[in-house]
């Protein structure tokens, strides 16, 4: 019996040694080349929605943490960096966080002397470089303050504030999304720091358009239903955006062809369902369940939107000889 206890003992004991025992996380402070599953792996796990303000990226960081920028090279261009950031020289990198879609979204902290800006990466499901931008650069301003967002659909919103020299507060907001088409990530909406017109980019403006009802429903420049073809034969792609006084809306999504006139939007996860009925004059939108995260709580997108008329280019006539 005896020998039978120091016989489990051993081959637990062999057991733990050999598979059991936590593996430690290479170091990417380092000149030596990591995997790609590595250096994804160094970020840690962030919850959405997240959150990033400029006095956050004035704090001290854990050197242990750092990430070299020979590795950081290795999975990243470097033009990502530079066109914000300047020259390279010597740049101390961090990990802030890794959130997971069908997309994988790693977020750096950056020092490159004076600068500091906070990046987002994206990586495909194999684990390939899509696209980087600046989330957040802090600036010399001291009558501005920034934060920068991500919401659980993974929409990301720049908003700057600035006190002005009689009081008042100047806000501005650019919301971006990535185009993995393109691979960038593309500016949907801007609202400029300074009195303007806010400009609204359509996302999807270039999607096909062959569907009888792909076209561009609404009135004004703020009041926007977007439809063009979906990725397969049953779906269309579609932008919402709405601004009705202090009340606004938007939603970006495919919904699936009940009929020739009839599409729903239903997604996993989502309490959102929106339903499309086409006509050849309108499109008329039904919240069939809450879409209270995608607007404000006193609006909806119920509604009738006419059809816009598509904007042909100009015919030139050549000059009579």
């Amino acid at each position: 019996m005896k020998s039978f206890f120091v016989c489990l003992f051993f081959c637990l004991s062999l057991a733990w040694l050999s598979g059991c025992k936590p593996s430690k996380k290479p170091s990417l402070s380092g000149d030596e080349p990591v995997e790609i599953a590595d250096f994804i792996d160094f970020f840690p796990e962030a919850n959405l929605p997240f959150q990033v303000a400029d006095t956050s990226l004035l704090k001290k960081d854990n050197d242990s943490l750092r990430i070299s920028h020979k590795i950081f090279s290795q999975f990243v261009p470097d033009s990502i960096l530079s066109v914000s950031m300047g020259k390279m020289n010597q740049p101390k990198i961090y990990p802030l966080g890794k959130m997971k879609n069908t997309e994988t979204y790693l977020l750096a902290k950056v020092i490159n002397g004076n600068n500091r800006a906070a990046f987002i990466l994206a990586f495909d499901k194999k684990q390939q470089f899509i696209a980087g931008m600046p989330l957040l650069k802090v600036d010399a301003d001291p009558a501005t303050q920034q934060l920068s967002s991500i919401d659980k659909k993974l929409t990301i919103t720049k908003s700057v504030w600035r006190k002005n020299s009689g009081g008042s507060i100047s806000e501005g907001k650019d919301v971006y999304v990535l185009n993995n088409d393109a691979k960038n990530f593309m500016l949907i909406m801007t609202d400029p720091l300074d009195d303007a017109v806010a400009e609204l980019i359509n996302p999807i403006d270039t999607f096909p358009r062959k569907l009888k009802y792909s076209a561009d429903y609404g009135s004004g420049k703020k009041n926007l239903v977007s439809i063009r073809d979906g990725r397969k034969k049953d779906r269309v792609s579609f932008f919402i955006h709405f601004e009705k006084g202090d009340c606004s809306g938007e939603l970006k999504g495919e919904a699936i062809l009940q009929s020739p006139t009839k599409a729903i939007y239903r997604e996993a996860g989502d309490p959102c369902s929106l339903q499309f009925t086409f006509s050849n004059s309108a499109v008329t939108l039904k919240e069939l369940e809450g879409c209270g995260s995608r607007r404000g709580l006193r609006c909806s997108f119920d509604g009738v939107y006419p059809k816009k008329k598509e904007s042909k280019p100009k015919k030139t006539t050549a000059a009579r000889k």
